[in-house]
């Protein structure tokens, strides 16, 4: 058992400074002289992503390209690779955004496109407060690994994203190894605690831990980051929730009864309506997830005559198995596949046929 030092909660002086993390190709440098929190911010975060692949091998070096060049044009675009089932996702504010991307793709570039279904991006968060620890212990001959690390989540506003605080005693608790528990909880969080949805709006407070003199390094206070950071999220009621959009429709007086069943169908609340120059606008909120395809169904139930526009408002629990909705909604639903040849919501549009 090595010898450790603990850090003593008791008679505790708070630490004056805090972190300042600053980003680096998955990886935080730190630094001690800021006195604030490190924090991440929700703003242009994806809510919806599809999968995508050039159809000939030949327009694979063309294709990266494209999307390098498109990265670079709109920074709300993100693009991730997955080289086992050769695919990539692309991930964007909104349906209509993915097909303008698709179509820039096609039209611009020349590139013919099989494209997947689009999905909508889940998120988890906690809904009350909980305290872990994690203890990595190895020993296998030589030095070994050793590392303690307690940890207390809070839930946070909705949309005021990751918090990390450092609590910890001056002198002890290495200040080198804060860095790694504060970046070993960040790559927990993108693993989710229920269905390996990115966690946000939290706060995680480094409190109390301890470490050896020769056995602890940065990679075991990563880990036993991870490991505080996984208990507690368990205890912490954990939740799934989905992106919420806010919906006006501007229709004739003939379709109104339609666009508001149909709104109901989809999970919608009706939150408003009034009367704008021989039409109706009626305002809802509905689950970006049930409003996949909304523009197509709305010209088909009203003959074209009604117009639509779509924002998101905030996320909302997704309701639980059984609920209505929740099979669409939920869990299983919103994992990457490989796009079929020809499918996907604007693949009448990828391949130069018809506009």
């Amino acid at each position: 058992m090595p010898s450790t030092r603990l850090c003593d909660s008791s008679n505790r002086q708070r630490r004056a400074r805090f972190l300042k993390a600053v980003p680096s190709e998955g990886a935080g440098i730190y630094t001690s002289t800021y006195p604030a929190v490190s924090e991440s911010n929700t703003q242009d975060r994806p809510l919806i992503f599809v999968a995508i692949r050039p159809r000939s091998n030949s327009d694979r070096e063309k294709f990266q390209r494209a999307l390098s060049d498109l990265t670079q044009q709109d920074p709300t675009i993100k693009v991730k690779t997955e080289p086992i089932v050769e695919q990539t996702i692309v991930s964007g504010m909104s349906e209509l955004h993915l097909e303008v991307i698709c179509s820039r793709m096609l039209h611009e570039y020349k590139i013919q496109l099989d494209v997947g279904k689009p999905r909508v991006i889940f998120v988890e968060t906690i809904r009350k407060q909980a305290e872990a620890e994690g203890k990595y212990m190895r020993q296998t001959g030589g030095r070994g690994q050793y590392a303690h690390v307690k940890l207390r989540l809070e839930p946070r506003e909705p949309g005021s994203d990751y918090q990390f605080v450092d609590e910890i005693t001056e002198g002890a608790f290495p200040s080198e190894f804060v860095g790694p528990v504060n970046f070993g909880i960040q790559e927990a969080m993108k693993a989710g605690i229920l269905a390996g949805h990115e966690m946000v709006d939290l706060r995680a407070v480094l409190f109390d831990g301890s470490y050896h003199d020769v056995d602890s390094n940065e990679t075991a206070f990563k880990i036993a980051a991870s490991m505080a950071f996984k208990e507690a999220a368990r205890k912490a009621s954990p939740v799934i929730m989905e992106p919420v959009m806010s919906v006006e429709v501007v229709t004739p007086e003939d379709f109104v009864g339609s666009i508001m069943g149909d709104l109901s169908f989809r999970r919608g609340r009706i939150e408003g309506m009034e009367h704008r120059a021989g039409s109706q606008a009626i305002t809802a909120v509905a689950p970006l997830a049930e409003m996949l395809g909304y523009a197509a169904q709305i010209r088909s139930m009203t003959q074209g005559r009604a117009e639509h526009t779509m924002q998101f408002t905030r996320y909302e629990a997704v309701p639980r198995t059984g609920e209505s909705g929740a099979d669409e909604a939920g869990v299983t639903a919103n994992r990457p596949k490989g796009p079929p040849t020809r499918s996907g919501f604007a693949a009448a549009k990828l391949d130069g046929e018809s506009e």
